[in-house]
């Protein structure tokens, strides 16, 4: 899944106190600096915000833990943002997310591995990250049958904040950076 490395804007941010504590728990965190938090750091206030940000995300919990990993692999891959795709991998496979279906979110059309809201999760995922949205009152009826008002909201942000983020990622040409790697067994 590692592909060549073609970011648009310098991975060397200037060593600032900020950006060293950013690199001490990036590693710390995930065993490497990642290349959004490299790219990020040429402004310490963005890399601050976003940091401050992304934390909150994590302890949201009103959607299941699956079905937010489909939905932001979903978004991830409509959009192609292969570092989103990567890192998306292996930091919901750390969670304990089943990887076959983490795999299959590109083909989860063809793919027998998902249920019918996952489905539908996942095809809400790709109509808000299409431009324009094609989300329709059908669609949201349908996931509310199965989803409350509050992990419904969940997903809708979260897809929102996937967009963004692989919207940044990819204009800022950052690639794989070898995370799903880490996940596979290693051939005998």
């Amino acid at each position: 899944m590692t592909t060549t490395r073609t970011a648009r804007i310098p991975l060397d941010p200037p060593r600032t106190l900020v950006n060293r504590l950013a690199e001490w728990y990036s590693r710390r965190t995930y065993g490497a600096v990642l290349d959004p938090g490299r790219a990020i750091a040429h402004n310490p206030r963005v890399l601050i915000s976003y940091a401050r940000h992304e934390r909150s995300l994590a302890r949201w919990n009103r959607l299941d833990p699956t079905l937010k990993a489909l939905a932001v692999m979903a978004s991830a891959a409509t959009i192609g943002c292969s570092w989103c795709m990567d890192f998306g991998y292996w930091e919901h496979a750390q969670q304990g997310i089943d990887p076959a279906k983490l795999r299959d979110v590109p083909r989860w059309r063809d793919s027998v591995r998902f249920s019918d809201l996952e489905r539908r999760v996942m095809a809400y995922a790709e109509a808000m990250t299409t431009t324009p949205l094609t989300v329709t009152d059908e669609m949201v009826a349908g996931l509310r049958e199965r989803l409350d008002d509050a992990a419904l909201v969940e997903l809708t942000m979260m897809v929102a904040v996937e967009n963004s983020r692989s919207r940044v990622n990819s204009a800022l040409g950052l690639t794989s950076q070898g995370f799903a790697d880490r996940c596979e067994i290693p051939a005998r």
